[in-house]
C-alpha cells in the first residue's frame, strides 16, 4: 500500500475522534508565554536518510546549527514526507519513529527519535489555522524527513515535536498562505523547521556524479538569488522558470516545505544560506536559516 492509501486509510478511521476537541491534556496552550524574540526559522535539505547517522557535512553542520539556536519550547515539522489529504497535525502524547525509507543498512532501521508530542499545542496550531480545517492526527508519528534532520540537532530527544501534514491537493500558493497563518507559534518559542530539498529528481539522481547536473545547479542559484532577494511570488511560481524548475521539482513535496519557511519571513528578518551544495546531479542540500 502506498503512503498516500496508507494514510487515507488510517485517517478516515481515525477522523471521528481526531477531529473533536481533545480535553484533558497535561497543560493549556496559554502556558507558552510569548517570548519578546521569535524563533529563528528553518527550511532544510535532508538528502538521504543515511544523513541521519553518518558523520558526514551536512549531520556536522546539523549538529552546529542545533548548538547554535536558542532552545525551543516545541518544535514543528513540515516535512516533504507526510502527504495527506486534507491538513492534519499530529496530536499524540507519544510520537513513534517511522522507519519509511527501504533499502538501507540495518542501523538506519534501529534508530528511535523518542521526542514526546504535545497534545495541547496541535490543538492550539489546529485553532491558529482559518484557511481550513486542521485535523489532529493519532496515527502517524515522526518521519524520517522530520527525525533525521532534528536527532542531529536536538539528540537528548526531550523537546516535544508535532508534524503539521501537507495537503496534495493544494497548490503551491496555498501552502504559502497557510503559513502565515502559524506566526504566533514563534513567539511561544516553537521552532517551525520545513524538511526537504530545493531541488529533487530522483529518478535523475546518481551516486556516479558527485556534484550536481548544470540544469539543478543554474535552478539552485536562481532560487537562491529569489530567495536573498525576498522575492517570494518567484519561488512560489517555480512554474514560470522554465525546463530547469521542471526537472527539479517533478513533484510537489520536497519543495513545499520551503514555502511554508518563506511564507512566515517577517520584513526585514535575515536569513543565511547554510549546507549549500548541489549533489547526485539531482538533489540541492541547501538550506536557509532566517531571523
Amino acid at each position: 500500500m502506498n503512503r498516500r492509501a496508507f494514510l487515507t486509510s488510517s485517517l478516515l478511521t481515525a477522523a471521528g475522534a481526531s477531529m473533536l476537541t481533545l480535553s484533558g491534556f497535561r497543560r493549556c496552550s496559554d502556558d507558552l508565554a510569548d517570548d519578546e524574540q521569535q524563533m529563528p526559522l528553518l527550511f532544510v535539505g535532508h538528502g538521504s536518510p543515511m544523513n541521519a547517522i553518518e558523520q558526514n557535512e551536512f549531520h556536522k553542520e546539523w549538529q552546529r546549527i542545533g548548538k547554535e539556536l536558542p532552545h525551543p519550547t516545541a518544535i514543528l515539522c513540515i516535512s516533504a514526507h507526510w502527504e495527506t489529504n486534507g491538513t492534519w497535525v499530529t496530536a499524540m502524547e507519544k510520537p513513534k519513529t517511522i522507519h519509511d525509507f527501504g533499502g538501507f543498512p540495518q542501523a538506519l532501521f534501529d534508530v528511535q527519535y523518542p521526542a514526546p508530542g504535545d497534545p495541547a499545542l496541535a490543538q492550539h496550531t489546529a485553532s491558529l489555522v482559518k484557511s481550513t480545517p486542521v485535523g489532529l492526527d493519532q496515527q502517524w508519528g515522526l518521519d524520517h524527513g522530520c527525525w533525521s534532520v532534528i536527532r542531529p540537532m536536538f539528540p537528548d530527544a526531550d523537546i516535544p515535536v508535532l508534524q503539521l501534514s501537507l495537503d496534495y491537493t493544494r497548490p503551491p500558493e496555498w501552502h504559502y498562505a497557510l503559513a502565515a497563518q502559524l506566526a504566533a507559534l514563534r513567539k511561544k518559542g516553537v521552532l517551525i523547521l520545513g524538511s526537504g530539498n530545493m531541488v529533487h529528481n530522483l529518478r535523475m539522481a546518481s551516486f556516479r556524479q558527485p556534484e550536481g547536473y548544470d540544469w539543478a545547479i543554474e535552478i539552485n542559484e536562481l532560487l537562491k538569488k529569489r530567495i536573498s532577494e525576498r522575492d517570494h511570488k518567484g519561488v512560489v511560481d517555480y512554474h514560470s522558470l522554465g525546463t530547469a524548475a521542471t526537472l527539479a521539482v517533478p513533484t510537489m513535496e520536497h519543495y513545499l516545505p520551503l514555502l511554508y519557511v518563506l511564507g512566515l519571513q517577517g520584513k526585514d528578518e535575515p536569513m543565511a544560506f547554510f549546507n549549500d551544495k548541489t549533489m547526485m546531479g539531482a538533489i540541492s542540500m541547501t538550506s536557509v536559516k532566517i531571523g
